[in-house]
């Protein structure tokens, strides 16, 4: 790639014709280039020849971790550019463009093989951001979120607060119980009286960001990003639907496209610059923690952009399903994993004192992608490398629900095959595996009727039981015994778990056959 290339990139991204960004960009790689090569690190002082698509992560890294040492290899070169974070910025825009000159196959195969390490995101990366956590009381799912949260934030020095629980309450009926909302009680004018979602939402950008500005965003490392998890506890006290509406629409908007990640706004941009005067957005900026001395840029970037959803936010709601609780429509569940507790993270009385014998959850992470659209982003997958298994395999499950409202949409394509790049499973029981999983958390949840709804009369003709019968064949290679996916041995080592779909399916029709309705939840 050529310096003139880059510079005409820059010019496409930025707004306007007075930023000096590109000029800007383009010096710092140069003085990159000139570091690198006076002290060994390249072959020549050509950083356009230099740093390619398989290299500009660990240039980076090494770039940012110079720029924070005031004794380090840029301490003889123009203090504003790396002082100013301007040459980890630049590297990190560079590899946009790297990624946005590259096939779309090799592009996404870049982003998959990062999507997937264990060591970049201490753990598993989530196919999605969005949790449901089911199961009676007491089953600890708040406590495995804040368990999450520790897990995440152990490898960080300082610790960050990445984790926030919300209670939810019964009067909850419209976003603004949880995104704040424009008081013109008292004399000093409008003011935004924000919450502690929002702070937190704040908070997560802060972590992810090297830079801002009203153009945009430069993102830190991901390895070098917290994930940060939100708690809506009792989440269906009140209706998810109101209270939580805005955030189920933006969240459909996160898009990972060539490396480079974006989002709508929760908090739009017109908010803050029409609704509130100069008093009020400096109040705004001081109550999230964005005072005159915050150095990210994020000031200038939320101002002209609005609020988005930063891409290391994971929410978590736990739900309990009794005469006290809202249900969830289809909206909700399409959006979220399910997690059934009684089935995932079973409660086994007889381990109660013996903690060499309990399981230990694994770490998950943010996601890295939002969809696979070429067949080269499942290249990393060995049992399924062109998705081509999977997309049968959803078929025919699609086909045992077609003409029922519980029918599936590209949505859920989609998502099972993030599901497969996320666990990149190595062999057939594995990739079943998934897919199992993937039943118990997308599919099953929106399942539920009484005996003329799901076609039973007592025979053999009933929604569920073809549904079991497809599974059967489907999933044979782990119809007893199958490997736990978001468990392990206190060692580290795998262990197994029931077909959990087959379990759940059987559990359902004899409740179906008990009294004449069923549903998922427990």
């Amino acid at each position: 790639m050529s310096k003139e290339a880059f510079f005409e990139y820059l010019k496409g991204v930025v707004k306007g014709d007075k930023s000096n960004k590109p000029s800007s960009y383009v010096r710092a790689m140069e003085i990159v280039g000139d570091v690198y090569f006076k002290n060994g690190l390249s072959p020549n002082n050509d950083i356009w020849k230099f740093v390619t698509i398989d290299n500009v992560d660990e240039v980076y890294k090494r770039v940012l971790k110079e720029q924070k040492n005031i004794d380090g290899l840029f301490k003889n070169e123009t203090p504003s550019y790396w002082k100013g974070r301007y040459c980890s910025a630049a590297i990190n825009e560079y590899k946009k463009f790297l990624l946005n000159n590259v096939s779309p196959d090799q592009s996404a195969r870049t982003i998959v093989q990062s999507s997937t390490s264990d060591s970049q995101l201490s753990g598993v990366s989530l196919p999605k951001p969005f949790l449901l956590l089911a199961g009676i009381s007491g089953t600890g799912k708040t406590r495995f979120v804040r368990e999450q949260a520790n897990a995440s934030a152990a490898r960080f020095d300082p610790i960050p607060e990445n984790y926030c629980l919300v209670p939810v309450r019964p009067d909850w009926h419209e976003p603004s119980d949880l995104l704040g909302y424009i008081s013109r009680i008292g004399d000093g004018g409008a003011r935004y009286v924000v919450t502690d979602l929002l702070c937190f939402i704040v908070k997560a950008w802060k972590h992810s960001v090297v830079t801002a500005s009203a153009e945009g965003v430069d993102y830190n490392e991901l390895n070098s990003i917290c994930p940060f998890w939100l708690c809506l506890d009792e989440m269906n006290l009140a209706p998810v639907e109101q209270y939580f509406a805005d955030y189920l629409s933006i969240l459909e908007t996160r898009k990972w496209e060539n490396g480079v990640y974006s989002c709508d706004p929760l908090l739009k941009a017109a908010v803050i610059q029409k609704q509130l005067d100069e008093a009020g957005q400096t109040d705004l900026w001081k109550k999230l923690g964005l005072d005159a001395a915050d150095s990210t840029g994020l000031r200038e970037f939320f101002t002209n952009n609005g609020i988005p959803l930063p891409l290391n936010l994971i929410v978590a709601g736990t739900v309990n399903m009794d005469e006290t609780t809202h249900g969830f429509s289809r909206k909700v569940i399409d959006r979220a994993l399910t997690i059934d507790f009684g089935e995932f993270f079973t409660n086994d009385y007889s381990q109660y004192y013996e903690a060499d014998k309990k399981t230990k959850q694994r770490t998950l992470g943010f996601p890295c992608l939002t969809g696979v659209h070429h067949e080269g982003t499942m290249a990393a997958v060995a049992a399924d490398q062109d998705g081509r298994k999977t997309i049968a395999f959803l078929g025919a499950v699609n086909g045992v629900l077609k003409d029922t409202p519980f029918q599936l949409a590209f949505r859920a394509l989609n998502e099972i095959l993030l599901s497969v790049v996320c666990f990149c499973p190595a062999d057939e029981v594995h990739l079943q595996a998934v897919w199992d999983d993937f039943l118990m958390m997308k599919v099953l949840p929106r399942i539920e009727g009484d005996s003329e709804q799901l076609c039973y009369d007592g025979d053999n003709t009933g929604l569920l039981v073809q549904l079991t019968a497809l599974l059967k064949k489907e999933l044979s290679a782990i119809a007893t015994t199958r490997p736990d996916l978001l468990r392990t041995a206190p060692d580290g080592s795998g262990v197994e778990a029931n077909c959990r779909s087959l379990k759940k399916l059987a559990w359902m029709q004899q409740r179906l056959e008990n009294n004449s309705f069923t549903t998922y939840w427990p």
